[in-house]
């Protein structure tokens, strides 16, 4: 019977001084549990950001430019066969002219140098690009208005990734609240437990038990503020806003 007495006193002696150490050292090195509330910015002002800085939906809108100047290429591609031709000459030409008088003629010759041009216009007529330009507007017309519907495709997406990632974003921000103030109540009632068990108030088992629940309470925090810090990134690299 003295035997079990003596464990029994080593046993609160030893977690007597466990409890003085972890004490000791919440005391030097007390953690935050309160937060202060983000300024997140207006999920309209999020998804304007998003499309203005998204790479994705920028390629797109450079591909509509793209088809567009294609298509508009099409249109104009019959003037090639429509222009203006022009040459000059210059050297020694031979000139013969024939002045017609009262019962006669008479021909003249001459060599003179000079510099000879001719200006005209001209328009050719293919049969193959006046039967095939219809087909080749109407392809590009067609490519143009899937560039189009690819873009407003990949603006859809990132607007509700942009929207998913904002409500995540303060559904973490009010779980870690919330975890950081049932964290605070639990190292009171913590300390609370450590001075009726030093003073013999409580048995071991219930110190342990309080210990243990304090402890998983911490790491739920913990991993709600991990969460939290993931989602805030998220959000910022998706938006390219920073968030404070």
């Amino acid at each position: 019977m003295k035997t079990i007495s003596k464990i029994t006193f080593i046993l609160c002696l030893v977690v007597f001084q466990i409890a003085q150490v972890k004490a000791q050292n919440n005391n030097e090195e007390e953690p935050k549990t309160s937060q202060t509330k983000l300024i997140i910015p207006s999920l309209k002002v999020l998804i304007d950001s998003a499309l203005v800085n998204n790479g994705m939906v920028n390629y797109r809108r450079l591909e509509i430019d793209a088809k567009d100047c294609n298509l508009k290429s099409k249109r104009q591609y019959w003037t090639r066969n429509f222009g203006i031709q022009a040459d000059t000459g210059y050297g020694t030409f031979n000139n013969l002219s024939t002045v017609n008088g009262d019962n006669s003629s008479v021909n003249l010759s001459s060599n003179t140098q000079q510099v000879n041009y001719n200006v005209g216009l001209y328009l050719k007529i293919p049969v193959f690009d006046v039967i095939n330009r219809k087909s080749q507007i109407k392809q590009a017309k067609s490519e143009l208005e899937q560039a189009k519907s690819l873009a407003k495709s990949q603006e859809d997406e990132l607007t509700q990734a942009v929207i998913r990632n904002y409500q995540d974003l303060l559904l973490k921000e009010n779980l870690l609240e919330l975890r950081a103030s049932n964290l605070g109540n639990a190292r009171v009632n913590m300390e609370m437990i450590e001075r009726e068990f030093r003073n013999g108030l409580i048995p071991v088992t219930e110190y342990v038990r309080i210990s243990d629940m304090t402890s998983r309470i911490t790491a739920e925090f913990e991993q709600a503020k991990s969460e939290f810090l993931t989602s805030k990134k998220l959000l910022e690299n998706l938006t390219g806003i920073e968030i404070h």
